[in-house]
């Protein structure tokens, strides 16, 4: 065992019995460095990366390969989900140096944390272009030896390059309608008619996008942006991007046309989705969207949830394909002889017309990823439902592909928001359960005395890493939700403790900016600092979007000036690049309609009619609008104060930009009311 044992992230678990000396990212590692003399090796990675574990197999297993390793570097290995400072601001070197980056992410660096020499994976043996991880060391480890102050030279000039780098914030103001509008026409020109989506092969799921659109549409009425959000959400829902057995999204399709995916699950991908397709359903009714809501929320019920109530972050793209090996994808693909095995030859047929299954695959060796190709066949419901059962239970049987444990805050805020939404939309209270139980975890293990957040956690165990911006903002986001979801005031109590230290401890005074890391976190490099949204929202957008939204439901003044100064980013990048801010130009949208502000007030918390007005207030279009349930002369929400029923009734009150609508006890009227 090397120094990795008893940490807690199952990434660097997996590398804890390597030959490699590895440390994890902690001081006493460079001043080993600095007392040895030799330069770092820092590798980047994360649990369920193909890649990594590809690398780690032939390299970091490798005896003599770790042999080298230990006598001329110290071995640093750094979980990015876990530390996305870290590799937040070494990817941005690697960016920098060679135009493109990923992971396993590869640098070298100085004693003093300054890198001097980049790379992603690298094979066993040199290939075209690309030499081999030895051939690597054994050049860094000769320039070190031989040409050390050049080496220092290069370290110090790319420090400085990335500290000169700075952010055009906009001058503080909030994007208007002419930046929004220019934003959709951007994403456009980017849109992929045939296919749904934007741009070419790799193509990721555009979920923050997708609420932009349909919040830009809900509020203007354009129905080129709800076509866009509409026609990407059935391409995929169709491919094999989606699990047609078991629900769930994997990370990114390999192709333009959503067939083949990168086969991981991560959380945070299923949780955004999981709330854009129930937004749709609650902007178009569609049938396909409320399937796959329902469906992706309870995949990570069923496989993500611990034992302590939180959301595991991943499962692996890789799995055992019955015969020892760990092949990509092995848990997912089929074979005709596969189906005809599990169903008979009869069943078998229509399952491989149904689901696209071919003689010579859609994926590798033979083998097809399932998927809903569009066709004319008419197929018997119920015949199809016993196809997906018995395929679904003899996939059970096969080797499961590992799962990553660990729980982080802000993945685990994301699916608090969705599954308290998607609960609320289709009266499923055990959806709501879920994200109650993950909050409480959260509240429990991940909070301290003075509300300051820790990263993650593994089996009931707090990790050591200190939670990032997008870990408050996300999490604020979930409390938001849940609050409006249950009536439940302590979860907007909770989302202002965070939102306090957003302001406190991530914000810049001067101009608004906000930073990734907290003014009293570990001092690295450079402060990381990233606008632009890229896997999940950016902690900067999120944290505008919480800001905002509990503005909205206290009336804090201090909380929508912030949202308002953050978004100033947004309306330089906006128009420019929108795929890359989805989520802020959804704020943005919520800004621009108010966003709404509506208070239900009961006359019996859990009367038919009150809950009629309270659900038909959260399925209100209206852009990010807030809602407060409770009833009359409760305290649990600023927005219910001084609400009185009407006629001894329940009441809504809809309010904003300062002005109130007359309450209704009528929910057709408070839909149109939400609506318009």
């Amino acid at each position: 065992m090397n120094r990795l044992a008893g940490v807690t992230s199952p990434y660097l678990l997996q590398h804890a019995d390597n030959p490699v000396d590895w440390w994890p990212w902690r001081p006493e590692a460079f001043e080993e460095a600095r007392r040895r003399g030799v330069p770092v090796l820092l590798s980047v990675g994360y649990s369920a990366c193909h890649w990594c574990h590809v690398m780690a197999h032939e390299s970091f297993e490798d005896e003599v390969t770790a042999a080298f390793l230990n006598e001329h570097f110290v071995s640093v290995k750094v979980d990015r989900e876990e530390r996305p400072d870290v590799d937040a601001v070494y990817m941005e070197a690697v960016q920098a140096a060679t135009g493109q980056g990923g992971w396993p992410m590869t640098v070298f660096l100085t004693p003093d944390a300054e890198p001097f020499y980049f790379g992603t994976y690298f094979p066993p043996e040199a290939r075209p272009g690309v030499p081999s991880f030895r051939q690597v060391l054994e050049g860094v480890r000769a320039a070190w030896s031989d040409r050390r102050d050049e080496v220092a030279e290069v370290a110090g000039k790319i420090v400085r390059d990335l500290s000169e780098r700075e952010i055009a914030f906009g001058a503080g103001a909030a994007p208007g309608d002419q930046e929004t509008a220019q934003a959709l026409l951007g994403l456009t020109r980017e849109y992929d008619p045939q296919r749904g989506g934007f741009g070419g092969a790799p193509k990721f799921p555009p979920s923050m996008v997708l609420e932009f659109l349909l919040r830009h549409h809900a509020r203007t009425g354009a129905e080129g942006a709800l076509q866009m959000a509409r026609d990407t959400c059935e391409r995929m829902a169709r491919g094999g991007i989606y699990d047609q057995l078991g629900g769930g999204f994997a990370r990114y399709s390999v192709d333009r046309d959503w067939v083949v995916p990168h086969f991981e699950k991560m959380l945070y991908d299923n949780a955004l989705l999981c709330r854009v397709y129930a937004h749709l359903w609650r902007a178009t009714g569609s049938e396909q969207a409320r399937r796959v809501a329902l469906e992706t929320a309870d995949f990570m019920v069923r496989e993500l949830r611990t034992a302590e109530g939180g959301f595991a972050s991943a499962l692996d793209a890789d799995s055992d394909d019955g015969t020892g090996r760990h092949v990509e994808g092995a848990y997912y693909a089929w074979t005709p002889a596969q189906l005809a095995e599990v169903l008979g030859e009869d069943d078998a047929r229509i399952a491989a017309h149904y689901f696209g299954v071919t003689d010579e695959g859609t994926f590798e060796h033979g083998s097809s990823v399932l998927q809903l190709p569009q066709q004319d066949s008419v197929f018997d419901a119920e015949r199809i439902a016993s196809i997906r059962r018995r395929l679904l239970a003899a996939r059970d049987t096969r080797p499961a592909p590992g799962r990553d444990d660990k729980v982080v805050a802000a993945w685990n805020g994301l699916a608090i928001a969705a599954l308290a939404e998607t609960g609320a939309y289709f009266d499923r209270p055990d959806l709501v359960e879920a994200a109650v139980g993950a909050a409480d975890l959260l509240v429990r293990l991940h909070l301290d005395e003075q509300a300051r957040l820790a990263r993650t956690s593994k089996d009931g165990r707090t990790g050591a890493n200190a939670g990032v911006l997008e870990d408050y903002a996300d999490v604020s986001e979930g409390f938001l939700a849940l609050a409006s979801v249950t009536g439940e005031g302590v979860w907007l109590e909770f989302a202002g403790f965070l939102l306090d230290h957003v302001l406190a401890r991530f914000t810049d005074p001067e101009s608004g900016a906000l930073y990734d890391t907290a003014t009293d976190a570990e001092q690295l490099i450079r402060r990381p600092q990233d606008p632009t949204d890229n896997a999940t929202p950016s902690g900067w957008s999120a944290a505008a979007g919480a800001l905002l939204g509990y503005a909205a439901q206290t009336g804090s003044t201090p909380h929508r000036a912030a949202a308002e100064r953050a978004l100033g980013v947004v309306r330089t990048l906006g128009p420019r690049v929108p795929r890359f801010v989805g989520w802020g130009l959804a704020v943005a949208e919520a800004l621009l309609d108010g966003p709404r502000e509506i208070a239900v007030v009961a006359s019996a918390a859990d009367d038919t009619a009150s809950k009629s007005l309270h659900r038909t207030a959260l399925l209100g279009l209206a852009p990010g609008a807030v809602v407060a349930y409770g009833t009359a002369g409760s305290d649990e929400f600023p927005l219910l104060a001084d609400r009185p029923l009407v006629d001894g009734g329940p009441a809504a009150y809809v309010c904003r930009h300062f002005t109130c609508e007359a309450p209704t006890t009528d929910p057709a009227e408070l839909r149109a009311a939400l609506d318009g």
